[in-house]
């Protein structure tokens, strides 16, 4: 009995402290202004009635009292396209909040917008009113006018006849988006590709994807979350994968940020004047395909940036192609990987003929080779490396001899390009003006691609890569 009753004393002595803490507690009003952990917060591109990723803003008191923020509110009110939720409360108008002494509160903001045209500034700030005055945090996004193609159960996806996409409307796939036989998709200048996670595009036989960029209007071919931190990570989405009997046209076009590039089985495919960069395992992976690059640029690639497999033709033309990566430093990252012998589905082992012509380019990272051939039988696979600056350690590892095959002309190894940047979140790979490309190339060779990525000459004086060096 006497347990019983300390038990209940106890209790209600506990109730009755908790009680007197929490009247004894006290808000006044702000001193000192706030401060936060940033004043704008950039929610980069949205699209059409899509939710934007959740941003946060954290709230600062550093007064050494307990304070009551007298009203943080959206200046647009009910009429913004802009959400936030206060220390865990949705709404646009908040009164009276109340931060604890040397403590911090979070701000969560997001957006769902309505486009009213191909690409707009959706603007708001976030007020916070006391005696000390008003502050701001600014809230900016882009937000684009969008068309989505989403594959479910009853909507297998198919492009069924020839279609041409423009610039007015970025395109959004979820799922596979595949281009029937014999149908062409024009993906026209300045337009905007965006691939869910797990998504990608399929080109079946017979169909002809051109891509018709121009320098001044890049089509652009990458994952859908903009914000900066998924510029420079892999795997945001599949690849392009063209079938066999399929065509590829692409001028001036940005592809990056997914698992494989341009997957590639019996395509003939044309590229010039891109930029493909940062996928998981491949850049370019070619089966038995023909290719011609002109002036291509490529880097941080997990398996290789460009993987040849069962033979083809294959010309690269003033290309730079790099592969430097810290977040893929585990991978193998070759800069070209070529090989002419697989296993059939019977174990057995087959060859195919294989040209490959690299001429005027620069394939250059910090592994030991960037150029890596698997020659079998040698007879089948014909090589000519031309007035190129490669990285080569010998030729156990690269699968030729740098030094006596015929194979190799007038090139040069192992002498750094001395790129401007080569990481991605930065990349530029232009060279700088003390680097040994500069003026390396063949002008015959220069003359078949007069203009390089940025349409200057290099008709005389040629710097070897897709960069002319003025």
């Amino acid at each position: 009995m006497k347990f019983k009753l300390l038990l209940a004393f106890s209790f209600w002595m506990l109730v009755m402290a908790v009680s007197c803490n929490k009247d004894d507690i006290s808000f006044d009003a702000p001193s000192q202004e706030l401060s936060f952990s940033k004043d704008t917060v950039f929610c980069d591109t949205v699209y059409h009635q899509v939710r934007s990723e959740t941003y946060a803003v954290k709230v600062y008191n550093n007064e050494d009292k307990d304070i009551l923020i007298p009203r943080i509110h959206l200046q647009k009110g009910a009429t913004s396209l802009y959400k936030i939720n206060v220390d865990g409360k949705p709404g646009y108008d908040f009164k009276d909040v109340p931060l604890r002494k040397k403590d911090s509160l979070y701000i969560f903001v997001e957006i769902a917008p309505e486009a009213t045209g191909p690409e707009a500034i959706a603007e708001d700030k976030i007020l916070f009113q006391s005696p000390v005055g008003q502050q701001q945090v600014v809230l900016f996004s882009v937000v684009q006018d969008a068309e989505f193609f989403i594959k479910t159960p009853s909507n297998p996806n198919i492009i069924t006849s020839d279609a041409t996409w423009n610039n007015n409307k970025a395109k959004i796939i979820y799922g596979d988006l595949t281009i029937d036989q014999n149908v062409i998709l024009n993906i026209q200048q300045g337009t905007k590709v965006y691939f869910h996670k797990n998504s990608g595009m399929k080109v079946l036989s017979g169909a002809t994807l051109n891509i018709n960029g121009t320098l001044a209007n890049n089509v652009t071919l990458r994952g859908d979350r903009n914000d900066p931190a998924y510029d420079t990570i892999p795997k945001n989405w599949n690849s392009i994968k063209m079938e066999a009997g399929s065509t590829l046209n692409m001028n001036y076009a940005r592809l990056f940020g997914g698992t494989k590039g341009l997957e590639m089985k019996q395509t003939n495919a044309n590229i010039s004047n891109s930029f493909i960069h940062t996928f998981q395992e491949y850049g370019i992976y070619a089966v038995a395909s023909t290719i011609t690059a002109k002036n291509l640029v490529m880097n941080n690639c997990g398996e290789s940036a460009v993987g040849i497999f069962k033979g083809g033709t294959h010309n690269f033309t003033h290309c730079t192609i790099a592969n430097y990566s810290d977040l893929l430093h585990s991978y193998n990252r070759n800069g070209i990987l070529a090989a002419n012998e697989w296993t059939n589905a019977s174990g057995v082992k087959e060859y195919g003929a294989l040209i490959f012509n690299l001429r005027n380019s620069i394939v250059y990272s910090d592994r030991d080779n960037s150029v890596n051939f698997e020659q079998t039988p040698p007879n089948l696979f014909n090589f000519t490396i031309q007035n190129c600056l490669i990285k080569y350690s010998g030729t156990s590892e690269a699968g030729f001899d740098f030094n006596t095959s015929p194979g190799v002309i007038q090139s040069l190894k192992n002498l750094d390009p001395l790129f401007v940047n080569y990481f991605a979140a930065q990349m530029n790979l232009r060279v700088k003006q003390n680097s040994p490309a500069i003026g390396k190339g063949s002008t015959t060779v220069a003359a078949t691609v007069p203009t390089d990525i940025a349409n200057v000459s290099r008709t005389s004086n040629p710097t070897v890569g897709a960069y002319q060096y003025f």
